[in-house]
């Protein structure tokens, strides 16, 4: 141990096995030394290793089995925007970040709520396909995803209206697929807000929880400006937004 870090023991050690698990040298389903293990490796007491990886289990960076020991769960998966998981699925076929998974789809064709018929350019309560999915990775749930699409597309697209995961890509890309229409432009745009009631159903959190969240909303629209797909995704509280970029010189 490296006695130049003024750093309590216990910190040292976290400190240790968080950068190793967000750099991925120790990737999900890892299992850490023992306690008794990692007292003798770093030199100190049975309690203090105890300490350090219970300040990990409260980052949710590792939970302990009962049995076994302590698994890496790697850090969280950082909140994705409807463009970013449209690129992604052009590549892999799949909206899921490293480490997500998708569940709950539901479908159906609705009276559009007063945002989504501005977003679209039509009266309010006219119809409109939508399709939601919760995202969720070892530390729970990601994101409420919710994409909104015109009705008319239930036509060519029956699928769109049906209950269950897509096959063969995102919605966007079955309908460029099917009718020759792409994504020519999209618009994206990020707020916060403290979480409605509805907002709390839809994430799985108690009611009278008060919590801010991050709110994405994603615009898809083809060659003549129509709108193909609205989508809206609600960040679980907690959840961060992460971007990179190369910089040009």
């Amino acid at each position: 141990m490296d006695r130049a870090d003024n750093r309590p023991p216990y910190e040292r050690i976290a400190g240790h096995y968080r950068a190793q698990i967000s750099s991925g040298e120790l990737p999900p389903g890892t299992l850490l030394p023992s306690i008794k293990a990692l007292a003798k490796k770093w030199e100190v007491s049975t309690a203090t290793a105890d300490r350090a990886m219970k300040l990990l289990r409260e980052e949710k960076l590792v939970r302990g089995i009962q049995g076994i020991g302590t698994e890496v769960l790697g850090p969280p998966v950082s909140l994705s925007s409807g463009s970013e998981r449209h690129d992604r699925s052009e590549k892999t076929k799949s909206s899921w970040g490293n480490g997500e998974k998708s569940g709950s789809h539901t479908a159906g064709i609705v009276p559009a709520p007063e945002a989504v018929a501005a977003a679209f350019g039509i009266a309010p309560e006219g119809n409109v396909i939508r399709r939601s999915r919760v995202y969720r990775d070892a530390h729970g749930l990601v994101s409420h995803s919710t994409s909104w699409i015109p009705a008319e597309f239930a036509k060519v697209l029956p699928e769109l209206v049906r209950s269950e995961r897509l096959k063969g890509g995102l919605s966007l890309d079955l309908i460029a697929q099917a009718t020759g229409r792409h994504v020519v432009k999209r618009v994206d745009e990020e707020t916060a807000r403290i979480a409605t009631a509805e907002d709390l159903e839809l994430l799985e959190l108690d009611p009278g929880t008060v919590a801010a969240i991050l709110v994405l909303t994603a615009k898809f629209l083809d060659a003549d400006d129509q709108v193909l797909e609205y989508g809206v995704d609600l960040g679980a509280p907690g959840r961060t937004r992460m971007t990179t970029s190369d910089v040009v010189r």
